[in-house]
């Protein structure tokens, strides 16, 4: 009895499903055309959810209605036997409506074919108090994040929550205060970006708790012999090394401690070793897709892989490590003069004990996984898979074979970073949703007209020295929409504005201890570690290794993309 009910009501679903499909077929039967076209902004770039509203000319008659996709094409369907002129009205927040009058005599030779293009139409801009709000509110977080008011994320997140506010409780009722509905700000988070930091940083916690960095400082130590002139190069190498293999949180978080101990026991100033690590590190950083967080914001956007990445920055990266290496060697030459040389037997045993291997088995296994995930992110790019694959395809594997404390590990995954992440992803919509930032961006173009060596000129010194006030994952993140606008305008510019980007926010980020959030993390271990790096310390070294570096990679881009070629 039950299997024959099972069987009427499997009877029943065919019949619905087959009914339902015969509707659709008899409507797509049914007489008409479709009237289509495309909405542009003044760089050329597709504008999304434009409504488009056809009406019969002269009359309030609507005819039909269709919403622009992401290529900012729309489609109307109209009745066929309708041969009069139209109206053709294209309204979105944010942009001066756009009114076409189309004649009766293209509507007529239109209506003949399946499909009606009529033309390409360009939205203009429109400022309201929008506007304003979206500007003041991210300037007002950027200027909380400088002075360290309050916390990076809190800062981000109240900023967030005023663009929504004011969308919502005054932009519903005077359409010109619209911002950034909530539905369309989740469009802005670059979900990739999130799963790629998650995935990375489960890796890493793994790896970290074999005490493999521990290894590398004393093996450091021993190949310096204690010459600390050497050992800072050796340490400056390991840091860029390791910055381009993890990111420069990590990085610094593992080699600061360990270089306060060495730093202490040989006599020197601690900021004679932890200020060329973290200055190696956001360049050692520029290197691969995942040594830096703003090279993960540029790769996801740009669609840059692994290989990009490494191919066309890693020449420049160590030119700019040499000339940075030569200029902290003179900088601190007070501090190496300090030790004679020679490895102190006490040293050598504190750094031996610590430095020893916990768990060779986790790492054997974690290092498989990782070079695995490195060599995911390289192949993935001939089958289009996302970086952030790669990184979350490695962590449940390392999670599955060598079975840690899942919550522990997941505890360890820095969640006030990626809450800052989303939040910031959120406030660079509400300018871009606005217009801000295609302001910048033909600002820009004015500038470089079609001359690629100033487009890569003027953002890597522009970005470098902005980054020197503004922390440089929201300056990157809000120079994104503008470097693409100039990527399109530029002829033969290709990816060479996105690299001109990592290259400026990171190397620039060296400036001061403000400039990059590498530095304050490792300010604030020093300080609680009562090693407080003063300053005007860091920006004795910093300002100089940033407008060399800055100099190297300019040149280092120019000569492979406008002298070689893309």
């Amino acid at each position: 009895m039950m299997n024959r009910r099972r069987l009427l009501g499997f009877l029943a679903l065919i019949v619905v499903i087959c009914l339902g499909a015969w509707s659709v077929a008899a409507q797509e039967d049914e007489p008409g055309f479709i009237l289509t076209g495309q909405v542009v902004d003044a760089q050329g770039a597709p504008v999304d959810e434009a409504v488009v509203t056809v009406f019969a000319a002269g009359e309030d008659v609507v005819l039909g209605e269709g919403v622009s996709g992401e290529d900012g094409v729309w489609r109307v369907a109209l009745d066929r036997e309708y041969d009069g002129a139209l109206t053709v009205v294209i309204v979105r927040p944010h942009f001066e409506t756009a009114t076409l009058n189309v004649p009766a005599e293209k509507v007529q030779s239109g209506a003949g074919s399946e499909r009606f293009y009529i033309e390409q139409v360009t939205l203009q801009r429109h400022v309201t108090p929008g506007f304003w709000v979206a500007t003041l509110v991210f300037a007002g977080v950027l200027l909380l994040i400088i002075l360290e008011k309050v916390h990076a994320t809190t800062a981000a997140l109240l900023g967030m929550g005023i663009i929504f506010l004011v969308h919502y409780l005054v932009g519903m009722e005077h359409p010109d205060w619209q911002i950034l509905g909530f539905e369309r700000a989740l469009g802005y988070i670059n979900w990739p970006v999130i799963f790629l930091i998650i995935g990375m940083m489960i890796i890493v916690a793994v790896i970290e708790s074999t005490g493999i960095f521990q290894w590398l400082a004393f093996q450091s130590y021993r190949l310096s012999r204690g010459r600390s002139w050497l050992l800072v190069l050796i340490l400056m190498m390991v840091t860029a090394l390791a910055s381009a293999l993890l990111d420069n949180f990590t990085t610094m978080l593992l080699m600061v401690p360990i270089s306060l101990q060495i730093a202490l026991a040989l006599g020197l100033n601690p900021a004679a070793l932890i200020i060329p690590e973290v200055l190696a590190s956001n360049v050692g950083g520029i290197s691969t897709l995942i040594g830096t967080p703003t090279n993960i914001l540029i790769g996801a956007y740009a669609d840059i892989g692994f290989n990009g990445f490494l191919v066309n920055q890693t020449p420049g990266v160590i030119l700019a490590l040499a000339v940075m290496s030569l200029i902290v060697l003179v900088m601190f030459r007070s501090e190496w003069r300090k030790t004679p040389g020679g490895i102190s037997p006490a040293l050598y045993a504190k750094l031996a004990e610590n430095g020893r291997i916990r768990e060779p088995g986790v790492l054997w296994r974690a290092g498989l996984i990782f070079l695995g995930t490195l060599v995911l992110f390289v192949v993935g790019e001939r089958y289009h898979m996302e970086p952030a694959v790669a990184a979350m395809a490695g962590a449940a594997a390392v999670l599955l074979w060598v079975r840690p404390d899942v919550n522990d590990k997941i505890k360890e995954v820095d969640w006030t970073t990626l809450v800052f992440f989303m939040a910031l992803f959120i406030l660079v919509g509400s300018i871009q949703e606005v217009g801000l930032l295609d302001q910048a961006a033909q600002g820009l173009a004015y500038v470089v007209g079609e001359r690629l060596w100033v487009g890569i000129l003027v953002i890597v010194f522009g970005v470098g020295a902005l980054s020197l006030i503004v922390p440089n994952i929201p300056l990157a993140a809000a120079m994104l929409p503008v470097v693409s606008s100039l990527s399109m305008i530029v002829p033969g510019a290709g990816d060479a504005l996105y690299y001109a980007l990592s290259m400026g926010a990171a190397m620039g980020g060296n400036g001061l201890v403000i400039s990059g959030e590498a530095n304050l993390v490792t300010a604030g271990i020093a300080e609680r570690a009562g090693s407080p790096i003063a300053f005007k310390a860091f920006m004795r070294v910093g300002l100089p290794v940033t407008f060399a570096t800055l100099i190297v990679g300019a040149l280092w881009l120019l000569l492979r993309f406008v002298i070689f070629g893309g």
